[in-house]
């Protein structure tokens, strides 16, 4: 950063008033303009490029004066970061240079710069326009005129050149500037709004768009300035936060524009984040902590939602963007689909829950316009949906790297609105409306929406399937942060309502909310889909930690307050002391689990396992919580994992060895056996030869295929971390199981290790199989267990896991948020075969009448199922734009469920929303005397629905946290997950003090009261909140909690303080 002292000579100080007096400073990289006080007043975007942009206008008050202070912040990158050999998505050169092209004051000729831009705007005409057109030919012909009037030697030629312009544009349009808009067509048919699509990060690190930020909105002040019909849109309130923060003056500036409404909101959501992998809390959040900054800052909410640049779009949206307070969505990426045009410009998108919003994506087919003649144009010739709503909206200005419309944009526009204001061959264009006014005017001219064709589910992008895996990392930090918030909201909720053991506990909400926006701004959609360069990644894994350590500790100092004295019981503590095992369930599902705990040579401890491993230093407990209450403790074996005798099939009876649950054998070294009383798998060869239904005899593989591991070839047309082609599927290579040995055998866990090489890499996989069963559902099955450790060290090579299925089903099923998605398996139109890899969440099920088979995953979101082959993908090595992507450590598990009945008849939903929220497992004290958590029944649980879940816990935005307090407020969220209707009934239980209930949308904003039911005649009874539910609706309840019920009413219960 260097100031500099401006001398302007008397050369350039005198002259017409109206001259401009300019500084032209090309550093040949990114660049920003201070005020000596710190003000930023305008980006420079040096080289020679679309977007170049290296004047700046010198005030006439410092023209007068004779000198100029000023400050310029020269940064070492392009509007694209610094590729090493110019291929955009290259992976950087951090040893480039940049050199000073230029840094002069000049003075231009604005006349002859008029002519410059004139010419543009006819060559664009006739380049354009068909050619029996009478514009085209008066354009082209007044063009070729012009040609032969100027001389560069006469400048008196300028002047007769831009009066021949003018036959085209109108007499005296110029003097007009932005009053142009107000002559010609009354009813715009293109709605030109100025843009600055600036990824949060992608071929740049989060602090270089800090600076983007502030270069590229500082710029758009000023041109509101020149330009009164300029108006600007901008999303992600991050980046506004990052400039409240870091450039405090600009942000007046900007709030001031947003209180003219030159500057105008949109999105609602804290980035622009990817559509397809967070959870339906975290989209919840986006809109929640981004709306919400919004209305605190600047006193409004935004009503379009935002996502031009995401990689397809989740059909959870349009319920949740109604519920955030808005009804409009503009998008844009589909447009990029590879196989098939999307069909629609203008439409309605109606989600999974039958939730409906308007929805925009320009037929300009760009974020990124250029305010061409072209892009004018193509409004309306490439508008699908011109039958119902010619309008489309023009969405300009440089992109991606930032920099927003230029003065040269803003001048085509005025031109070709002239032109317009001349002749009906172009469709007009109408500068200084809103977003907001584009699609009331829509919805206005379509009768509510009416006339309008609708799109009804995901809106599934043909192109970047490969994101659902790059970076494996990156996906497992964004599920595992996402379930450590939920679980620090649950119990840190509790221990606020509670405060047992710790009277002076207070909801940490700040921090709370920190580690939130860690998580989402990690979720922008070019860095939780793998797509940004290494440096990008180093961020968001030092984010991902401090989440991890933050959370953990919130975690600690609630359970401090819950249970009395505890200690986390896990791999990396062993324990120092005797005490009892307890689990703790953040989960609304009942369940039984088999955990591992160290056994640190206490033998106290070994009396409370069931399994003890064969170095003595790891037992395996069976936690039961099958009841009431949220604590899990420590069960016998056979009294819930021994089915009766009357079910057993008569073959398993008759096994040589005695009667167990449990069974791992081998009868070679390339032949095993994992087997309980419901489920069975060998492995044979190397490969999954056999998966078999043990109560039912039905095996589920198809006869003569085998499952397992294989490697595709990986070689994207050009988008190396982004895409997958289609023609991967032609190129498997099997991996075989090797080294296989017996690791663990009974009578709670057993299991098997592999240890594979394969090229440079080590993938070593245990499969493991309990004694009990995935859930508590009667009829449930037990999953086999996948846990990979992997050394990667491949290129352009795609490891999946695979599993040929004799089952039968022309659609597969898969998570979603809030809800799934069914896919085709099948190819019979191009439509079906481009979903050819998909994303899903936390299960794939193929399934058909009768029975089924799901993958459930922990941290991977790619799956594909063709025909019968259902696979989920486990790691990429892409090396553009990051050269060393996923090459190294990689931990992950996934599992395999069989299940009896169709999906919908399953437990898998619950079984996948178990598999991925482990209980925590603690030690107390064994000298503990009370512990009133362990005989509470659980606050808040479900009945009379199985099919509605109870996903989150968290207190109310709107509460006080500075310090304990009896009044408060606690939100839950609940949402049906199979597909269909139930009348749910919410209950309290009897030692929360209920003073009141509400719906509200996901701002929390009370909505509709709620009826409280209790049971009549009973003192300090449980309530009942009735909610009805149609198919994926999602809920949002607020419960007013009064003043906790008397120590006294409490201890019938064992509630103490």
């Amino acid at each position: 950063m260097n100031a500099f002292s401006v001398r302007i000579p008397e050369t350039c100080a005198s002259g017409a008033v109206t001259e401009q007096r300019v500084v032209e400073f090309d550093p040949d990289c990114e660049a920003m303009i201070f005020s000596t006080d710190g003000t930023p007043l305008q980006g420079i975007t040096g080289g020679y490029g679309g977007d170049r942009r290296v004047e700046h206008i010198i005030p006439r008050t410092a023209v007068q004066k004779g000198t100029y202070e000023i400050v310029i912040e020269s940064s070492c990158n392009g509007m694209f970061g610094v590729p090493w050999n110019g291929d955009t998505i290259a992976p950087p050169d951090m040893n480039r240079y940049f050199r000073l092209v230029s840094a002069d004051i000049v003075v231009p000729n604005e006349e002859a710069w008029g002519l410059m831009l004139d010419f543009t705007t006819l060559r664009e005409i006739a380049d354009t326009l068909p050619g029996n057109t009478s514009l085209q030919n008066k354009a082209l012909v007044t063009a070729n005129e012009i040609m032969n009037v100027f001389s560069k030697n006469d400048i008196s030629s300028v002047a007769r050149s831009r009066k021949l312009a003018a036959e085209v544009f109108g007499e005296s349009w110029e003097k007009k500037g932005e009053k142009i808009y107000d002559e010609g067509a009354k009813r715009a048919q293109i709605w030109g709004i100025g843009y600055c699509h600036i990824d949060t990060a992608w071929l740049w690190p989060y602090s270089v768009t800090q600076q983007k930020v502030a270069r590229s909105w500082s710029t758009q002040v000023d041109l509101m300035e020149r330009y009164p019909e300029h108006r600007f849109t901008c999303s992600q309130a991050q980046q506004y936060k990052w400039l409240e923060q870091l450039y405090p003056p600009l942000f007046e500036r900007v709030k001031e524009k947003v209180m003219e409404g030159k500057f105008q909101l949109v999105g609602g959501a804290w980035v622009e984040n990817d559509a397809n992998m967070p959870s339906g809390e975290a989209l919840v959040r986006q809109f929640l902590y981004g709306q919400r900054y919004f209305q605190s800052r600047f006193g409004k909410r935004c009503e379009t939602a935002w996502l031009p640049d995401s990689f397809g779009l989740t059909g959870a949206y349009p319920q949740l963007i109604r519920l955030a307070g808005m009804k409009y969505f503009f998008t844009q990426k589909l447009s990029w689909n590879n196989v098939n045009v999307f069909p629609h410009s203008t439409f309605n998108w109606i989600g999974i829950d039958g939730s409906q919003v308007l929805c925009h994506m320009t037929p300009v087919d760009t974020y990124t316009a250029q305010a061409t003649v072209g892009d004018v144009n193509r409004g309306l010739t490439n508008n699908k949906n011109i039958e119902s709503n010619d309008a489309a909206l023009l969405v300009f200005g440089n992109g991606d790297g930032g920099g927003g419309p230029l003065s040269k944009m803003l001048e085509n526009l005025r031109r070709i609105r002239a032109t317009s204001n001349q002749s009906r061959e172009l469709p007009p264009v109408y500068m200084g409306s809103s977003v907001e006014d584009f699609f009331d005017s829509v919805l206005t001219d379509t009768k509510g929406g009416t006339t309008l064709p609708n799109w009804s589910g995901e809106l599934y992008l043909e192109f970047h399937r490969g994101t659902y895996t790059s970076h494996g990392s990156i996906k497992k930090g964004n599920r595992k942060s996402e379930i450590l918030l939920r679980d620090v909201e649950h119990v840190a909720t509790l221990a606020s309502l509670y405060r047992y053991h710790k009277d002076n506990y207070v909801y940490p909400k700040s921090t709370i909310d920190t580690c939130w926006e860690k998580v989402l701004l990690n979720q922008f959609h070019d860095v939780l889909p793998g797509s940004a360069i290494g440096m990008v990644y180093e961020d968001a894994e030092k984010l991902y930690a401090e989440v991890s350590k933050d959370g953990q500790a919130l975690l600690e100092a609630a359970f401090n307050t819950l249970l009395p004295p505890s200690v986390a019981l896990d791999a990396a503590s062993a324990p120092k002391a005797a005490g009892e095992i307890v689990g703790y369930n953040t989960t609304f599902f009942r369940r039984r689990d088999v955990v591992a705990v160290p056994l640190g040579g206490i033998q106290q401890l070994k009396s409370q396992v069931i399994q003890v491993s064969k170095d003595g230093n790891t037992g395996y407990a069976l936690l039961d919580c099958s009841e009431d209450g949220h604590v899990s403790r420590c069960s016998g074996l056979f009294a819930h994992c021994m089915p009766p005798s009357g079910l057993l099939p008569s073959y398993f009876i008759s096994l040589a060895r005695p009667l167990t649950h449990l069974q791992v054998y081998t009868n070679s070294s390339d032949h095993f056996v994992l087997r309980n009383s419901s489920v069975q798998l060998t492995i044979s060869n190397g490969r999954i030869t056999s998966l078999l239904d043990v109560e039912l005899g039905r095996e589920l593989l198809a006869k003569g295929q085998t499952g397992g591991l294989v490697i595709f070839d990986d070689r994207p047309n050009y988008w190396d971390a982004w895409d997958v082609e289609i023609h991967h599927l032609e190129t498997p290579h099997p991996l075989e199981f090797t080294n296989v040995s017996i690791i663990t055998d009974g009578p709670l866990r057993a299991g098997v290790r592999s240890v594979i090489k394969y090229g440079q890499s080590t993938i070593t996989v245990t499969i493991s199989l309990d004694a009990i069963t995935a859930t508590v559902k009667p009829g449930s099955r037990s999953y086999f267990l996948f846990d990979a450790e992997v050394d990667w060290h491949e290129r352009h090579e795609f490891l999946k896991f695979e599993l040929p299925l004799d089952i039968h089903n022309d659609f597969a099923t898969y998570e979603t948020q809030f809800g799934h998605v069914q896919r085709p398996t099948h190819k019979n139109t191009t439509w079906d075969m481009a979903k050819f890899e998909v994303c899903g969440h936390k299960y794939a099920d193929l399934s058909e009448y009768g029975y089924g088979v799901a993958i459930l995953s922990e941290s991977k979101y790619g799956f594909s199922c063709r025909g019968n082959v259902l696979r989920i993908s486990l790691l990429r090595a892409a090396t553009a734009p990051d050269a060393e992507q996923d090459q190294g450590q990689h931990a992950f598990s996934w599992a395999v469920l069989p299940h009896k009945g169709s999906f919908l008849e399953s437990d898998v939903p619950m079984a996948a929303y178990l598999f991925n929220s482990p209980v925590y497992v603690r030690l107390l004290s064994k000298d503990i005397t009370q512990a009133p958590l362990l005989q509470t029944e659980s606050p808040f649980y479900i009945e009379s629905a199985s099919n509605v879940f109870l996903e989150t816990i968290k207190r109310g935005e709107d509460d006080q946290f500075s310090k304990p307090s009896s009044s408060m407020t606690v939100v839950l969220r609940l949402y049906e997950a199979f597909g269909g209707h139930a009348k749910a009934k919410l209950k309290i239980a009897g030692h929360v003090s209920l003073a009141g209930a509400y719906i509200t949308n996901l701002l929390e904003d009370e909505e509709e009261p709620l009826q409280i039911q209790r049971t009549p005649g009973m003192q300090d009874s449980t309530s009942y909140l009735t909610l009805d539910f149609h198919s994926f609706e999602v809920k949002t309840v607020k419960l007013h909690i009064g003043p906790s019920a008397t120590i006294s009413d409490r201890s019938d219960r064992g509630i103490l303080p």
